[in-house]
């Protein structure tokens, strides 16, 4: 690589130079005469690095199909495409699941979630310096190999724990004259070993993350060493777009499994359904067919070459687009990168380039809106729009995945047909940003208001106070307020219970139960004037009088669209900016700050401002607050709506700054004849 300065021949590029064939973009020819006769050399034995596909000299031919760029392509694809199933798939749809198995609350059970995150910023930096001179494809087989270790980890707890017990059903109505609910006391419960499994889960998840590292920063980077130009950010969008099929798989496939009983058989002496509270599904079936799957695929990986064929003339013809603050010029003549000392000065050399950080600092803020709603996308359809959680999820994955591959395959084509350079690259960030800041407003008319809730919302026919579940009609039912149990009354009001409803007894017809002598629910008066003598309530929430969630699904597909095209021309940019033996670093910074400032506040934040809309907390006979079970659902749509265009406008003002600040190299000649003649030769 030519750039103000001799070349650094301990540090191997990402990819072969040709030792001044890619033009920095200096008019400088001075210093292009100083580097000439190293050249031949090291072209000739970084361009020997394009063996052929297999294992030393087992090299069938039938693999020299695959050893192109559309091969590594699949192989790519199909890993981040696991990794997405297991990562964020199955376990965030496992979650609940284990929390109830082993006996984790809501604060553990974050933990586990976090150690990929914590696990892949500790390594992210470290991994992307050490593997940038590396053989990329072999590091993505030490990636599916933890990967799936990783995955097995995680299953282990369920074939060392025993059987799954549970305990007797808890009546759910009015029980004046019994015992079970009078008798409730607020004993400390005795710890079960149950919750030292919290260990293996986060060992599972380090391993993950220490998996997923190698795959978006080295992975990535060998997409942008391997095709020209013009057709990296198509490549680059296209696994981008494959890595989001996991997530939905992997809620289709975990919610299929969590329909099977935990131990595949139930036991005979025991009558439970799926409608049981105390069903568990077969969490960890899934895992340990992922296990299977990933390791397959460290066979195609381990055969590639160091560079795929082709490469040395590829790079030797890409122009030079990094931002012309001399960093480049730091690289080659002080030889950052020969071992770990450079580590610090490498590191330096990244922070202080004021483009990757507006950058990097712009597309964290998008992974902050992006994970928040991925996470509570769900919960916000099912208490806006009264809809059930499974069908609020199937919902909200269907407007998530194909919205966020579709922006990501449909802003990798345009940038890549319209050969954008890196500032024009910038521009079109900060239009898509923009349209996604207008469409972001769906939430000041997109959205419901609450349906009646007796001692929420409303008064129990007049009697009883608001913000009080407890009433004249029930008082002697001595109801739980930890066993919520929603039911609507055919007065069309929803109760917190059929025990608070003060409905006393229950039938099941056509596989459908109802609650009858319900003491609160309003009578009904019948044509002849006199009063039906039975109160009745089925259970669930009351269908809502909403009928905006079609509008808001529209308009928020399109925001998830154009959100999604802005992070392959992110990657895509950074991947320009930064000199050409920094990229692979650069995809490690910008992990790093991605989790600290993005992925890992985000569902926090977005948690904290859905709590703050709360209504009605879970607090039992001990005064211990759990979950929420009611929301100001217009207090939650102004609140997320907030956070979003917040985050959207620090991200246009830092796309902004980045065009701004980018300074172009200087333009330089196309590729000389020498030059040309030189690559020839060498592939000849």
């Amino acid at each position: 690589m030519k750039g103000d300065g001799i070349e650094n021949p301990a540090f191997e590029p990402p990819s072969p130079d040709l030792s001044g064939q890619r033009h920095a973009g200096r008019a400088g020819t001075d210093a292009a005469a100083e580097a000439p006769a190293p050249a031949p050399s090291r072209g000739v034995a970084e361009a020997a690095e394009e063996g052929p596909c297999g294992w030393g000299r087992c090299t069938p031919k039938a693999l020299q199909l695959c050893n192109n760029p559309e091969g590594y392509l699949a192989a790519y694809s199909m890993l981040a495409i696991f990794q997405g199933i297991v990562v964020n798939g199955l376990i965030n749809i496992s979650i609940s699941t284990i929390e109830k198995r082993y006996e984790l609350n809501s604060s553990l059970t974050g933990l586990i979630s976090a150690s990929y995150d914590i696990a892949f910023c500790i390594l992210s930096l470290f991994v992307s310096f050490f593997g940038e001179r590396g053989h990329k494809p072999r590091w993505l087989a030490f990636s599916a190999f933890m990967l799936g270790l990783g995955s097995l980890i995680f299953s282990l707890p369920h074939f060392s724990s025993g059987k799954y017990q549970f305990g007797a059903k808890r009546e759910d109505t009015c029980q004046i004259s019994g015992t079970s609910s009078t008798n409730f006391t607020c004993s400390a419960n005795t710890k079960s070993s149950l919750s030292n499994y919290l260990y293996v889960f986060i060992l599972g998840q380090l391993l993950l993350g220490v998996g997923g590292t190698p795959l978006y920063t080295l992975g990535t980077a060998f997409i942008d060493d391997s095709v020209p130009k013009h057709k990296s950010s198509l490549y680059i969008g296209i696994g981008y777009a494959m890595s989001l099929l996991g997530p939905a798989i992997g809620y289709v496939l975990g919610g299929q499994l969590l329909n099977v009983y935990i131990d595949i058989q139930i036991p005979e002496s025991t009558q439970i359904d799926q409608d049981d509270p105390r069903w568990l599904g077969a969490w960890w079936i899934a895992f340990l067919a992922c296990f299977f799957a990933i390791w397959f695929l460290i066979i195609p990986f381990s055969c590639f070459p160091k560079y795929l064929p082709g490469t040395a003339k590829i790079q030797a013809e890409k122009i030079s687009e990094t931002h012309n603050d001399g960093s480049e010029a730091l690289v080659e003549t002080k030889n950052i990168g020969k071992s770990f000392k450079d580590f610090p000065v490498a590191l330096l050399i990244l922070l202080k380039n004021p483009v990757l950080m507006s950058l990097i600092i712009a597309s964290s803020s998008e992974a902050l809106v992006a994970t928040g709603f991925a996470t509570f996308l769900p919960k916000f359809i099912e208490n806006q729009f009264g809809k059930t959680s499974s069908f609020s999820a199937t919902l909200g994955g269907l407007v998530l995945v194909p919205a966020a591959a579709l922006g990501q395959v449909i802003s990798g084509i345009l940038v890549s047909k319209c050969k954008m350079d890196c500032k024009n690259i910038i521009k079109f960030m900060i239009g898509t940003c923009s349209v996604a800041l207008l469409l972001n407003t769906v939430f000041l008319f997109a959205k419901c208001g609450n349906e009646p809730f007796a001692g929420v919302s409303e008064t129990y026919d007049g009697t009883g106070m608001l913000h009080n579940l407890t009433a004249p009609c029930n008082a002697n039912c001595k109801c739980l307020r930890s066993t919520y149990y929603p039911v609507c009354g055919r007065d069309k009001v929803q109760y917190f219970s059929p025990c608070y409803a003060g409905c006393t007894s229950s039938l099941l017809t056509n596989m459908k139960k109802a609650y009858y002598n319900c003491s609160c629910i309003g009578k009904l008066k019948i044509e002849n004037g006199s009063e039906d003598s039975l109160y009745e309530a089925i259970p669930g929430k009351c269908p809502t009088q909403c009928t905006v969630l079609p509008l808001f699904l529209i308009f928020f597909f399109f925001a998830v669209v154009f959100t999604f095209m802005a992070v392959t021309p992110t990657t895509v940019a950074i991947l320009r900016c930064v000199p050409d033996k920094q990229r692979s670093f650069a995809l490690g910074v910008q992990s790093v700050f991605l989790r600290l400032l993005g992925t890992i506040p985000g569902p926090i934040l977005f948690g904290v401002a859905i709590d703050n809309s709360c209504t009605l907390w879970d607090i039992d006979e001990c005064k211990t607050k759990g979950a929420c079970w009611v929301y100001d659902n217009e207090r939650m749509a102004y609140l997320l709506m907030g956070i979003s265009a917040a985050c959207k406008i620090i991200t246009i003002i830092f796309v902004i700054m980045a065009v701004l600040l980018y300074k172009p190299p200087q333009t330089s000649p196309a590729l000389s004849q020498k030059d040309s003649e030189m690559v020839t030769a060498i592939h000849t």
